[in-house]
């Protein structure tokens, strides 16, 4: 079995929409929401197809697919740049030590502040493998197909690149975090303010929170062991970003309290270490694993491939890659190790 990764159609609607109701809630990127999804969709058709090379609010989103069954297994996405319709909020944990000469004490303290540092940024994110498939690489395959295609539209993405990831939730899918600070501003347990952002962005936070700091230690003590912490099931997806070269830089989500990881956009190490290369030959390929892209905007696809490097003259690469890519000798591809 082999799968690559292609832009996604108004056709993969129904398969979607499947995988989203499987996430088990707080995947704002990618709700169960039929009408929500089709939109998401759209936008992202209108996004592959639009002409110049500037940075945009676009949407991509892609799918995992085989191509001999047509089955899709997976999907991700990556935005061109957030904060364009709407402001893009973060929390950012800081931290104020005070001392008190007449006690002899110091004091150091924790603070939430509400910001918009990481405006301008692009972000991946709605990655979702479907748990019949989580072995195999299928998912390393799929999240640095994202990197592959910003390295390959490049000037459509900024300098820096952020990823969110879903926070700690309980067995009835309420938020601590939500629950301790939010919540107690709105009329709304999580599940519902987490649907309200999918449909309507973050702009209701900034009108009813309050603008000043808060102090860590005014939360409820469930609260402060999950900020800055991934929900169980996004450890693996942390992993891979780290791998990537993102970091934890004390930015949380403003709903459900999970960290908010960036990077240099020309430092993410799939996009720093990819490299064009010319296919000199189709065949047998050669030992080592790698995953080659291909294709502008829509036509954009990526897989595995087997390949032998001959230096300074191109890669050998096995017939099935170049079927599933589309390519012949003499074509240009996107490679980086696998």
């Amino acid at each position: 079995m082999t799968f690559r990764v292609r832009p996604a159609r108004g056709s993969d609607f129904e398969v979607i929409y499947q995988m989203a109701k499987l996430t088990g809630g707080g995947f704002t990127n990618l709700p169960a929401d039929r009408a929500m999804l089709v939109a998401k969709l759209a936008r992202s058709d209108k996004s592959f197809a639009r002409e110049g090379d500037e940075q945009a609010g676009d949407l991509y989103i892609f799918v995992l697919e085989d191509p001999k069954t047509e089955l899709v297994r997976g999907t991700c996405q990556v935005f061109g740049k957030v904060g364009v319709v709407q402001p893009f909020f973060s929390y950012h944990l800081s931290s104020l030590t005070q001392s008190s000469p007449e006690l002899g004490k110091t004091f150091h303290n924790q603070m939430l502040s509400l910001t918009t540092d990481l405006e301008g940024s692009s972000e991946v994110g709605g990655l979702f493998l479907h748990p019949e498939l989580r072995s195999g690489g299928w998912g390393g395959l799929l999240a640095r197909s994202r990197y592959l295609f910003i390295r390959h539209h490049r000037p459509r993405f900024g300098d820096r690149t952020l990823a969110e990831l879903r926070g700690v939730l309980d067995d009835a899918g309420n938020s601590p975090f939500w629950d301790a600070l939010a919540g107690r501003f709105f009329d709304l347990s999580f599940p519902e303010a987490d649907n309200f952002n999918a449909l309507h962005g973050t702009r209701f936070i900034a009108d009813l929170m309050p603008r000043t700091p808060i102090y860590v230690a005014l939360l409820d003590e469930s609260a402060t062991p999950v900020m800055g912490q991934p929900h169980p099931s996004g450890r693996a997806a942390l992993r891979m970003l780290e791998e990537e070269g993102f970091v934890y830089d004390r930015y949380i989500d403003i709903f459900d309290g999970g960290p908010t990881v960036t990077s240099p956009t020309d430092r993410i190490r799939t996009v720093r270490e990819s490299t064009y290369e010319k296919v000199l030959e189709v065949g047998e390929g050669g030992k080592q694993k790698v995953i080659l892209a291909t294709g502008k905007l829509s036509d954009f696809v990526a897989c595995f491939a087997r390949v032998k490097r001959i230096p300074r003259k191109g890669l050998c690469i096995d017939s099935e890659a170049a079927r599933l890519l589309g390519v012949k000798p003499g074509d240009e591809v996107l490679a980086v190790s696998g």
